[in-house]
């Protein structure tokens, strides 16, 4: 029941593959993106209000 017929394509151990690098490779990307963002340093509000007034 679940062979498949003659020219159906299935992706496989490949397309397992793939998927499963890109997955990997997001999840490191969002976590490097995060640590680079939280190394930036906005003034708050009424530190650049403080500044712009002297």
């Amino acid at each position: 029941m679940n062979a498949l017929a003659a020219g159906e394509v299935s992706p496989g151990l490949l397309g397992f593959l793939v998927v499963a690098g890109l997955g990997f490779a997001l999840y490191f990307l969002v976590k490097n993106m995060n640590k680079q963002m939280a190394k930036i340093d906005l003034p708050h509000a009424g530190e650049a209000d403080d500044k712009r007034a002297k």
